[in-house]
């Protein structure tokens, strides 16, 4: 594929207030391997919570783009991130999807490791010339593997910036107000998700961060479900409330972004009412009450560039990696406080359930409106480009507008040709006072 041509797949007119993308971005085998290389293959990805392998010898295998991995606690209480691959003849190493074992042994030839990753047997060792040297063929470990308050990632990459640089101090903030929803530490609960939808990937990602769509595509939810159930839904239809009181915006020039406005009545937030009185009661002890009503009393979709989405309301943590141009994995984790009442906990599974589950009323919804626009995309030839311009001209962006869809975009497109410093992710241009 051609510079030209990757110059070609965004229209960004900040002067004008004009932002498309061509829609071969979302159909184009070649567009796909560029974002292979120079994206999933360079950038920091979520692989895990620690409280997944919270004792010496857990571990949780995973897929992070293309790669399965063994994640593991070792013998001596340290995360470790290997590829999950036998150095010998390269099969599997533990297929299973989580437990606990002090070694691990690859079915083929029973070669034989540890929770540090050290060969430790070889069957018939003594065919082997003096050169072999079982220190040399241990599992291999992540180029990179680090952990931001219990969130594990890696990258592909040895040369990347630290994890803490590559979030930026906007994200990392607005990640903190996240994990603290409930005053104490938080753990991945039982009940992941995993599922699959014939499209492209980068729609989910304008999807999580898509307000706009909420009231049409999920309108049973709000106008029907929330009333039978007893649960008001003025905070979610009156004529004001997804615009004047919500906002979204980039993080930051790496592509991260979010959208957050004030809780609005669910399920949970009803019928857990006094429980969630008294957690907040002690943030405003534990955090004083500024930090206190930043984490408590504003909901927000946290996207961190280029798979990670976090869902305040319904509390989930979501990946999604593309198959195909036209084809996606989706695992999703609920991330829930330790400690808490088993009362209170299913109460929040029954809030999540009720939307993000499976059978939920936004699940569904979701997956036949992305793939709809999949099966739409095969009239590109006539119809290019997919605009994404909505609310370019204001000076404060609501959460309605696309401004996050755009910085999304906007750093997309840097990396796929090869610009890896920090992104302009603004509307702002001479011109054109759009800020955040």
């Amino acid at each position: 594929m051609e510079h030209q041509e990757l110059d070609n797949l965004i229209i960004d007119d900040r002067v004008r207030g004009v932002f498309r993308v061509n829609r071969r971005a979302f159909t184009d085998v070649a567009v796909l391997d560029y974002e292979r290389r120079e994206i999933f293959d360079r950038c920091w990805l979520y692989a895990g919570h620690e409280s997944e392998i919270s004792s010496p010898g857990d571990y949780v295998t995973r897929k992070v783009a293309g790669r399965r991995l063994l994640i593991v606690r070792s013998e001596i209480g340290e995360p470790k991130a290997f590829l999950n691959s036998c150095t010998h003849r390269g099969n599997v190493v533990c297929r299973e999807k989580s437990g606990s074992a002090r070694v691990f042994s690859c079915f083929y030839h029973a070669w034989t490791f540890n929770a540090q990753g050290e060969l430790i047997g070889v069957p018939g060792q003594e065919s082997y010339t003096p050169a072999f040297d079982k220190k040399e063929l241990g599992l291999k470990e992540v180029p990179r593997f680090e952990s931001y308050r219990g969130m594990m990632f890696v990258c592909f990459d040895a040369q990347v910036a630290d994890l803490k640089t590559y979030l930026g101090e906007e994200t990392r903030e607005k990640l903190d107000y996240m994990i603290d929803f409930g005053g104490d530490e938080v753990e991945i609960v039982p009940g992941a998700q995993a599922y699959s939808m014939r499209a492209n990937w980068k729609l989910l990602v304008e999807n999580s961060i898509d307000v706009y769509h909420a009231m049409s595509t999920h309108n049973r939810y709000f106008r029907q479900y929330l009333p039978d159930i007893g649960v008001g839904n003025e905070g979610w239809v009156a004529p004001t409330a997804m615009t004047n009181q919500t906002r979204g915006g980039a993080l930051g020039g790496g592509g991260h972004s979010m959208v957050e406005g004030p809780v609005r009545p669910t399920p949970l937030s009803v019928f857990a009412k006094e429980e969630l009185a008294e957690i907040r009661w002690e943030l405003d002890v534990k955090f004083g009450k500024e930090r206190a009503h930043q984490i408590a009393d504003y909901n927000r979709n946290l996207f961190i560039f280029p798979n990670l989405i976090l869902v305040s309301l319904w509390r989930t943590v979501r990946t999604f990696y593309p198959i195909s141009p036209g084809y996606m994995e989706v695992d999703a984790w609920g991330l829930l406080p330790k400690g808490e009442s088993q009362e209170l906990r299913q109460k929040r599974y029954e809030n999540f359930l009720s939307f993000l589950g499976p059978a939920g009323f936004a699940t569904p919804d979701d997956v036949a409106a992305l793939e709809g626009c999949q099966s739409g995309f095969a009239t590109n030839q006539e119809l290019q480009w997919s605009d994404i311009s909505r609310g370019m001209g204001r000076e404060v962006p609501s959460s309605t507008d696309e401004l996050q869809m755009r910085a999304f975009w906007r750093r997309w497109h840097a990396l796929m040709r090869g610009k890896r410093g920090l992104t302009d992710c603004s509307d702002r241009a001479e011109g054109l006072q759009a800020a955040v």
